[in-house]
Order: structure tokens, then C-alpha cells, then sequence
């Protein structure tokens, strides 16, 4: 299907969009490619598609959760914010805490794209409003200085206190 090597985003969508039948994963797929994508050139070559896989793979919990951050910060500004920043003037409105400007697609968005790929044979049925719950419960975990925004700083800190705490209850499960 790709005699160039390379896979341009509707390609990408397609065959990634037969993992969930069930649903809606272009959106999804939309920002998984974007986060392959490592130059930044509208195509994934086998060495940005391999690279990605081996980080998610293979890669340090530094550079996984760094993956993770780099999925969620979609105009990758180095913050993660719950909704669509508004267009303000002629431009846009900068994000709280000083970060940088905002593009119009946030953490809601990403949010509801998981949802829809899930579709509508959940059990049990989830409620329209569940997307934006998980996002309010996303930046009580993480937005530590409750600024708005989490950085990856945040992010990370966040991630490994939680796996520490995941250890230490399995020790206490099974002693040794």
C-alpha cells in the first residue's frame, strides 16, 4: 500500500481505523501520527514509525513518559491544557502561566477522541460528559502548581510517584 516507504496521515488513519471497528479512531489516529511524525514532514517513514515503537517498547520510563507528553501537547509548546484556547484579537490568547500560545486543540480534545474510538459499545454506556471528567481528574493529579497547565516537569513527577506508590502496594500484597 505504501511502494514510496513513507505513510502519509489519511493512510495512516485508514489502517489504524481497523483496530477499532467499533468506533471513530480518525481523530485519534490524527494525533498518534502526529506524535510518530518526528520530523515534522506529513509522512512517517519506517525509521520515525521504528524509533517511536522502540521508545514505547524498549525506551527508559523517562523517555516513555516523554512519548506520552509528546502525544498530549498537541501544538507541542511543552503544555498540556484542558480545553481549546479562544481566539482573541487578531491572534491567539496565550496560556496561563506564561507557556507559550495556544492552537485551538487541548487535552479535551484528545480526550473525547479516545471515547469515540471506544464507540458507542462500551459496558457500561458511558455518559456524554465523561471525556471532560476524565480530563478534570487528569489536572487534579497533575497540574501540581494549579496553574492550568501541566508541564512535563509536572507530568513526570506525577507519573513516577505513582508507579513508586503501585510498587510499594504490591510489595505489601505479596511479602516476600
Amino acid at each position: 500500500e505504501c511502494p514510496s516507504g513513507l505513510v502519509d496521515e489519511e493512510t495512516f488513519k485508514l489502517i489504524y481505523s481497523q483496530f477499532f471497528p467499533q468506533g471513530d479512531a480518525s481523530t485519534y489516529a490524527h494525533f498518534l501520527f502526529d506524535a510518530f511524525d518526528a520530523d515534522r514532514n506529513g509522512a512517517l517513514c519506517f525509521q520515525d514509525f521504528v524509533v517511536g515503537l522502540s521508545v514505547l517498547l524498549r525506551g527508559t520510563v523517562h523517555q516513555k513518559l516523554k512519548w506520552a507528553f509528546n502525544l498530549y501537547d498537541i501544538n507541542k509548546d511543552g503544555y498540556i491544557t484542558k480545553e481549546a484556547m479562544r481566539r482573541g484579537g487578531g491572534g491567539m490568547i496565550a496560556r496561563p502561566g506564561g507557556g507559550g500560545q495556544g492552537t485551538g486543540r487541548e487535552m479535551l480534545e484528545i480526550m473525547k477522541s479516545i471515547y469515540d474510538m471506544m464507540g458507542r459499545c462500551t459496558h457500561p454506556t458511558l455518559r456524554d460528559s465523561a471525556p471532560a471528567e476524565h480530563v478534570e481528574l487528569f489536572f487534579q493529579k497533575m497540574d501540581r502548581n494549579g496553574d492550568g497547565v501541566v508541564t512535563f516537569e509536572e507530568f513526570l513527577e506525577t507519573c513516577q510517584k505513582v508507579s513508586q506508590l503501585q510498587r510499594g502496594l504490591r510489595c505489601h500484597r505479596h511479602p516476600p
